[in-house]
């Protein structure tokens, strides 16, 4: 009955107090008696149990309200609430996850708040409509983290779709050492050394099932660090310094994508800013760049506006039949 009763006081602080939101003796027996079979609890049995419980390593503060009142409060450690509010939004709006796990893992969370602020945490979010994915995204997660961590190769099926739309599997079974995880627009990628020809490999691990360990690796497989702007989850060609003409309204955009590789030049125009920058070059690059059309254009290098005006041909060609 005392083991019972402790839990009750400490399961009622924990949801119904805060730093801002305190309770008194009076509250804390009318809980007791409300919601449990214990009857009238002292409240001198109250104080004692709330003091075992600070002995026990629980931050439950007391202030004197009006009157001179004891008011009492649990300080949780761990996350703050705002801290929980972002984590809960960003489990809200992950594609990844079927609206079921994302409950059970806010559940989880509204675990560590009081009643007032699982309201505001209700209040806050929506929960993601998107059709559920096919696979455990956090499973897979787990399982590769976990052959990584043990230095072994991967073996697995990946997964596309075919015209049919159904994503049809094919082992990948040749020797890849996985090397770390990535995430980048929206998705979760895994970076995979191929020890026989020494290239980076990536994989999207929403698309990998049968995911098991191989053997240990002889060495360890070391990914370079990138030289410069990524703007595409697929090794580039190289890196280069690229001069662009870009409308004077992207100059926010460019500088947030370019970060510390980029750098403002004079222009002769007021409608345009010249930007340069360090970027990895291949053919996510000349996607990039297709994307913004008339308000971008390529200054230098040659051999890199070149390659462009080449693919711009091409696809103008598309429309001339």
């Amino acid at each position: 009955m005392e083991h019972e009763r402790i839990i009750y006081i400490l399961e009622y602080l924990t949801n119904h107090t805060d730093e801002k939101k305190k309770v008194t003796i009076r509250e804390i027996q009318n809980y007791l008696a409300r919601q449990t079979n214990l009857g009238d609890v002292s409240a001198l049995t109250i104080r004692r149990d709330i003091s075992r419980l600070q002995t026990t390593g629980h931050n439950i503060q007391v202030s004197h309200g009006a009157h001179n009142t004891a008011e009492y409060y649990l300080v949780r450690k761990g996350f703050t609430f705002n801290e929980i509010r972002f984590i809960v939004d960003s489990v809200s709006i992950n594609k990844f996850l079927s609206d079921g796990q994302k409950q059970r893992l806010i559940k989880k969370f509204e675990g560590l708040c009081s009643a007032e602020e699982v309201h505001q945490l209700i209040s806050r979010i929506a929960l993601n409509s998107q059709a559920a994915p096919s696979l455990n995204l956090l499973e897979n997660l787990e399982k590769v983290h976990k052959i990584i961590s043990q230095k072994r190769k991967i073996n697995f099926e990946y997964g596309k779709y075919d015209t049919h739309k159904q994503i049809h599997y094919y082992s990948k079974r040749r020797d890849m050492i996985p090397c770390k995880v990535i995430y980048f627009n929206e998705r979760f990628y895994l970076k995979c050394l191929e020890e026989s020809s020494q290239n980076v490999r990536t994989y999207r691990i929403d698309r990998m099932k049968r995911i098991t360990a191989g053997e240990q690796t002889a060495v360890k497989a070391v990914l370079s660090r990138p030289d410069g702007v990524v703007l595409d989850i697929f090794e580039p060609e190289e890196f280069t310094f690229i001069t662009l003409k870009i409308k004077r309204f992207l100059l926010d955009d460019m500088l947030e994508q370019f970060g510390r590789y980029a750098s403002v030049l004079d222009s002769d125009s007021p409608e345009t800013v010249l930007i340069r920058a360090k970027i990895g070059i291949g053919h996510g690059f000349y996607r990039w760049v297709m994307k913004y059309g008339q308000d971008m254009e390529i200054i230098a290098p040659e051999h890199v506006r070149a390659e462009f005006a080449s693919r711009i041909r091409s696809v103008s060609e598309l429309y001339q039949k």
